[in-house]
């Protein structure tokens, strides 16, 4: 991809327009779907509402805002979590980012206090004795790297810890003042937080799955890395962290993806990096192909294009005068 780093165009149309598209694909029941008439689902709701936030001055978004967020919390299960849909009876990663979303409405504390419990008392599989010997017998012989005595979040309840959902319950941890939170939920976010750092490729960023395998060094991709530094924004002076933006930085000439795009400059943004403008490929892409009607695409698009956003607010530039 291109950059024209002296770009400089007007992207509040844009940027209202992706919320006007957000606003039309709303469902009937108060959800979005992954795509427009597509089931409701709670990711796709709650990246649509966060995005929605800053549009929250406009009465049709004002009653979109409050139909989506009746939605999640119709739909979050008795034990606190929530399901990929509604039809699902077990909750699984996409709690942290309901409870996210939910988290900026005053009147939806319940909620968000019951998701945050069950996110804190989640844990992954622990393994058994041969498969903790089978461990140390890989590890010996280089088959992989990665410690997994350090938990973090699994995709499914029960099963291994990965980088992603380990990375969506850090960023609920951190939107809450350190009083907030149980000496549980701290030991928690600690040992998370060592986890990430366990999992990063070398020479920086972060994958799906191991670091190293077999001696070879795992790809980094711009999703998971993505994730991980916000993620990691408490722990900014980190070498991984350090090592991880600079990997992000070097890698903006290639990003193509409308969605790496996004939320690559709204990480750069949120640690204050200077970065090319890629607000213009942006509108560029989606012009092109409307981001192939993906709702979750056009909210985090309309989520980085926001510079007031409350959620991972763009932070000084590193070169602005101090």
């Amino acid at each position: 991809m291109t950059i024209d780093p002296d770009a400089k165009r007007d992207i509040r149309p844009f940027h209202d327009s992706l919320l006007r598209v957000l606003i039309e694909s709303q469902n009937s029941d108060g959800g979005w779907g992954y795509h427009p008439a597509g089931q409701s689902a709670t990711e796709a709701t709650a990246w649509a509402l966060c995005a929605l936030q800053s549009f929250e001055g406009d009465s049709a978004a004002r009653e979109s805002l409050a139909r989506g967020k009746d939605w999640l919390i119709r739909n979050q299960l008795a034990d606190g979590s929530w399901p990929v849909f509604a039809s699902q009876t077990e909750g699984c990663w996409v709690t942290s980012l309901a409870a996210l979303a939910l988290n900026e409405f005053t009147g939806a504390s319940d909620a968000v206090m019951r998701g945050f419990d069950w996110v804190a008392n989640s844990w992954p599989r622990t393994p058994n004795f041969f498969q903790r010997l089978r461990e140390r017998v890989s590890r010996s012989a280089n088959v992989t790297r990665q410690d997994n005595s350090l938990s973090g979040w699994p995709w499914t309840a029960k099963t291994s810890s990965w980088v992603e959902p380990t990375a969506y319950a850090l960023i609920l941890m951190n939107r809450f003042p350190r009083e907030r939170l149980s000496n549980l939920a701290m030991k928690r976010r600690a040992v998370a937080e060592a986890m990430l750092c366990d999992r990063m490729c070398p020479g920086g960023g972060w994958n799906s799955g191991n670091p190293m395998v077999y001696g070879v060094a795992g790809e980094a991709l711009v999703g998971p890395t993505v994730w991980a530094l916000l993620a990691l924004q408490n722990s900014a002076d980190r070498s991984e962290v350090r090592e991880s933006l600079r990997w992000l930085e070097e890698k903006i000439p290639e990003i193509c993806g409308s969605v790496s795009v996004a939320i690559a400059q709204m990480c750069l943004e949120a640690y204050g990096r200077n970065t090319a403008s890629l607000d213009s490929q942006l509108q560029s892409v989606f012009e092109m192909d409307q981001f192939l009607g993906n709702i979750c695409v056009v909210a985090l698009a309309a989520l980085a294009l926001d510079r007031s956003r409350r959620l991972f607010p763009p932070a000084a530039r590193l070169d602005a005068p101090q």
